[in-house]
């Protein structure tokens, strides 16, 4: 494959030759290859496909609300070709035998990679750890996700266990004692603690979906500290806030100034990445109170037009954000994440000049719970491409 006249973040025009899965070349009226298919990208920008450190794809057992197959579709349309799946499916995902069953059937639909993480306590029940000492080595990704561990002492020993064994636990911050009547302070309590164990224990942690003003800064002290801590932030966090939106997610949406903090974390490094929390639900489920949003298809939009048409901020750093930074957290910055020989050829190609209506009819998700329907964004996704091979291309 050789895509030609695209331009690069910086904008420079940039011809990408793609041989063996693989990014052979990068550079100016490169020559093509015979057998190659030639791509013609001009008035596109091509980036790193993106890497979404925070999706649900409710496989096992929720398949009605998405599926593996509908997943991959709509992370293919939203630019992705990996994506990191949190354990709270039924049953809760906390044995091998569940990660490679959902890990296998992604690589056998093949449009986009998963990893599948494992719950901290098993079957969610806030107390045993056990399984996390005999977990093989190739699962490195542990959360609770959805709900706190509100237990300190259980808490403490997962992050010395955690550090003994490689592994790199993943904190939905939210105290549920609190979180019922006030859930900022919910939020900022546990993202205080588990940055504290991380710098105890010498633990990698990644926060899952910081909100609030108060969490991130929580977060920026301890890497300050030395601390191997990272977070994310969602595109619905960046768009929204409390005047604007009422939407039920978890966390909530915050106010202006929680807005405007997670914006100055992303322009002084302290926000690693980009998450989506793609959490697909029916309209029965939403219309009865459930939490959550797909994402996936909006997430590059979003941020583009908010980040660096509102904001100003350069699209280097927002494809650090989607594609780099997130292949650090997930252990895959030697081979994905960035445009260079060598690196896998997983790319994604966006028309970042003209608007475009969101509507949530035509998401490929099989759930269509989005507040951006009806939202006109920048950034549209014309085609990506997971292992040289195209997963998706825009009909319109």
């Amino acid at each position: 494959m050789l895509i030609r006249n695209a331009k690069d973040a910086n904008g420079s025009v940039c011809d990408v030759w793609v041989k063996d899965g693989k990014i052979a070349a990068l550079g100016v009226g490169l020559p093509a290859d015979l057998d190659a298919e030639v791509i013609d990208a001009a008035g596109l920008t091509i980036l790193p496909a993106f890497i979404d450190t925070h999706c649900h794809w409710r496989t096992p057992g929720l398949e009605y609300k998405e599926d593996i197959a509908t997943g991959s579709a709509a992370a293919a349309a939203g630019g992705y070709t990996f994506v990191n799946l949190m354990p709270n499916t039924k049953p809760v995902c906390s044995t091998p035998e569940i990660v490679y069953a959902v890990q296998n059937k992604a690589k056998e639909i093949g449009l986009c990679d998963a990893n599948q993480t494992v719950s901290i306590t098993k079957d969610f029940d806030g107390k045993t750890i056990d399984h996390l000492l005999t977990l093989p080595e190739d699962i490195r990704f542990i959360t609770e996700d959805g709900n706190g561990v509100m237990d300190n002492a259980v808490m403490a020993r997962v992050f010395a266990i955690a550090t003994e064994r490689g592994l790199t636990v993943m904190s939905h911050a939210e105290d549920r004692e609190i979180s019922p009547w006030d859930y900022r302070l919910a939020e900022n309590i546990e993202t205080v603690r588990n940055c504290h164990l991380a710098e105890y224990y010498g633990t990698r942690l990644h926060m899952c979906h910081v909100s609030t003003a108060e969490a991130v800064d929580a977060v920026r002290q301890s890497r300050r500290k030395g601390a191997r801590v990272s977070c994310e932030v969602t595109p619905h966090h960046l768009w929204f806030d409390d005047k604007r939106l009422q939407y039920k997610v978890n966390p909530p949406i915050r106010t202006d100034k929680d807005v405007k903090a997670l914006v100055e974390a992303i322009k002084d490094g302290t926000v690693t990445c980009i998450g989506t929390d793609h959490a697909p639900h029916t309209a029965e489920e939403k219309a009865k109170g459930a939490a959550g949003m797909v994402g996936l298809e909006t997430a590059f939009a979003a941020c583009y037009t908010k980040l660096c048409r509102m904001e100003g901020l350069p699209l280097e750093l927002l494809s650090f954000l989607m594609s780099a930074g997130p292949a650090a957290v997930m252990g895959l910055a030697d081979r994905k994440g960035l445009l260079c020989p060598g690196y896998d050829a997983d790319l994604v190609l966006v028309d970042i000049d003209h608007m475009y209506t969101v509507h949530a009819d035509k998401l490929h998700s099989k759930s269509k719970n989005t507040p951006f329907d009806g939202e006109n964004l920048y950034g549209r996704i014309k085609m990506t491409v997971k292992g040289g091979k195209i997963t998706y291309r825009s009909e319109e």
